[in-house]
């Protein structure tokens, strides 16, 4: 082997290895980290699990409470079948729903009348306990696309494929 090519393979090693660590070194997002393989454009984007004000079971106070829903790819995705679901089972299918590219839809948990940025679940009580969760969104073929994790035991959140 030349010098130049065991140089070459030495510095392709050093170069790869100071990318594993630095990728490593990366913090966290605020509300945890967030991984899903590169082929997935639909995944979990903010989580509003904890309406703002008293959870007084109104209407207004349970649309507080929602998941956001992104497409982060160019091209538009039609949702019909995917499910996002709570740690307790409690589960939301999507009807048609024509999700475009790089756009987002927030799945609020009260009444409501969906379009094209906001669904509905219909519900009379909360989704999304305040202390601790778990947000899974599987696409109509039932495969996971991501997770979103938070509470004490998930050590303030994470976000996991």
């Amino acid at each position: 082997m030349s010098a130049s090519r065991t140089s070459r393979r030495i510095f392709a090693t050093v170069l790869a290895a100071g990318t594993l660590i630095g990728a490593a070194a990366l913090p966290a997002a605020a509300d945890g980290h967030h991984r899903h393989a590169p082929r997935d454009t639909v995944v979990i984007g903010k989580v509003q699990y904890n309406s703002p004000g008293r959870d007084d079971h109104s209407n207004r106070s349970l649309n507080n409470e929602w998941v956001e829903v992104m497409n982060t790819g160019r091209h538009a995705v039609n949702l019909r079948g995917f499910t996002l679901t709570a740690s307790d089972g409690a589960r939301y299918r999507f009807h048609t729903l024509r999700l475009e590219g790089h756009s987002a839809v927030k799945v609020h948990t009260g009444v409501g009348r969906d379009s094209s940025s906001d669904v509905y679940q219909d519900r009379h009580n909360y989704v999304w306990d305040n202390h601790r969760d778990t947000a899974t969104l599987r696409n109509d073929n039932g495969r996971i696309l991501d997770t979103a994790m938070w509470g004490r035991s998930h050590h303030g959140g994470h976000r996991h494929h």
